[in-house]
């Protein structure tokens, strides 16, 4: 195992760069530092690819994860202060994990989470991990996962919630138990035009009643019966012309009436009232 600073490294293929830092500390800005800095960087890359894969299958690629961890260690080799005496890997460790945790918590949750109930969800989500293998037969309760977090109960709820936020769900994926392929997007809700119709409904139920009593008749046998306007023209002796002219009257009063009272102020109906059934107003 290569030694860094007099010291032994974790890591097998640790490159011994104190020499480069050093010299790095001391040179100028310009093309020369630059040059130094990259060899540095290029030098401990694998380190940061390594901490890279212990983040894969978290739903980000490999490769997004490596250049994240690059950045992170670009940062690294900025920050590091070799005459504080400590091994470079021992800053660049915690300075490139927490690089791509950080990428997890802003870019990779489906639902904005606020920071603070993201880091409930990690201290849950350890603290589930660790009562799992202490009890048995059973999930941990929400008591016990909240002293085990050290959070309150209200706490530790937010962080199991939060726990669903990290990857939602596709509108097209199956709904669970669906045999017949029904989707999240099947079970979901529609505006219901019958609701036009109650509004409808109850503008015209007044005006139905002031109608005079032949125009009522005539709607009752027209739309209720449905009788033909022959037949309601045969049944009271009047001409089907006469029966097709008052019904189209009584509508038309009707929908004036309502649009006069919509123009003074609130009112129900949309003024799309034509020879509608009736019915429908019951």
């Amino acid at each position: 195992m290569r030694t860094h600073a007099g010291r032994k490294h974790p890591h097998d293929d640790a490159p011994d760069t104190a020499a480069a830092f050093q010299r790095l500390a001391k040179l100028p800005h310009g093309a020369e530092r630059d040059a130094v800095r990259g060899e540095l960087v290029r030098a401990w890359l694998p380190m940061a690819e390594r901490i890279a894969g212990r983040f894969r299958n978290r739903g980000e690629s490999v490769d997004d994860l490596c250049q994240v961890a690059a950045l992170g260690l670009v940062k690294a080799v900025d920050r590091y202060d070799p005459e504080r005496g400590s091994p470079f890997a021992g800053f660049a460790v915690p300075t490139i994990t927490g690089e791509v945790k950080r990428h997890f918590r802003d870019h990779m949750w489906s639902v904005h989470v606020p920071r603070r109930v993201q880091d409930h969800r990690n201290r849950v989500r350890v603290a589930r991990r660790e009562l799992l293998q202490t009890v048995s037969g059973r999930a941990p309760t929400l008591i016990e996962i909240a002293a085990q977090a050290g959070l309150t109960e209200e706490e530790a709820r937010a962080g199991l919630e939060a726990a669903d936020s990290f990857t939602a769900l596709s509108l097209d994926a199956e709904l669970p138990g669906s045999d017949g392929g029904r989707t999240m997007t099947d079970a979901m809700g529609a505006p219901d035009p019958a609701l036009d119709l109650v509004i409808d409904r109850e503008a015209v139920k007044p005006r139905l009643r002031r109608l005079p009593e032949r125009e009522r008749k005539i709607l009752y046998m027209r739309f209720f019966r449905d009788m033909t306007q022959s037949r309601i023209a045969e049944d009271l002796g009047i001409s089907q012309m006469h029966v097709s002219r008052l019904i189209s009257s009584s509508c038309a009063r009707i929908r004036r009436e309502i649009m006069q009272d919509a123009a003074q102020g609130p009112s129900f109906g949309s003024g799309r009232i034509q020879e509608r059934d009736p019915r429908t107003y019951e």
